[in-house]
């Protein structure tokens, strides 16, 4: 396994490719997939992040029964990048998620789950 201690960079920097790519900014549909998915607005790239989710699930299968490990990389790279092409529709980033996950840190996952269930209660008591 690799560890890259500037992984938060590359994402940034994938980031801000991004964001040239929208359609706003001058991305062209025609020269980019990242403007052509923003284009399509939510049902295009939802839809491919629900397929990439898909193959994520298969990818994780195969290396259970002696599968190739960098076909599930890959996998999640793909799912990774449409949910990035999800933040940047809805005008957030990388870091906005880096820092959700820091937040947590240190918290039972249970624990966070319970605290959300709560938080549902109480918000749609009010």
């Amino acid at each position: 396994m690799t560890s890259n201690i500037n992984s938060s960079d590359a994402l940034a920097r994938l980031a801000a490719v991004m964001e040239t790519r929208k359609p706003r900014n001058g991305g062209d549909p025609s020269a980019s997939y990242v403007a052509r998915l923003l284009t399509k607005g939510p049902d295009g790239f939802l839809k491919k992040i629900g397929e990439e989710a898909t193959e994520v699930v298969m990818a994780a299968k195969d290396v259970d029964h002696g599968g190739d490990k960098s076909k599930l990389v890959g996998e999640v790279a793909d799912l990774w990048f449409h949910c990035m092409v999800a933040l940047a529709h809805y005008e957030l980033t990388p870091a906005d998620v880096i820092a959700e996950l820091e937040r947590r840190e240190g918290t039972s996952g249970i624990e966070e789950k319970a605290m959300r269930k709560v938080l549902a209660r109480e918000g749609g008591a009010a």
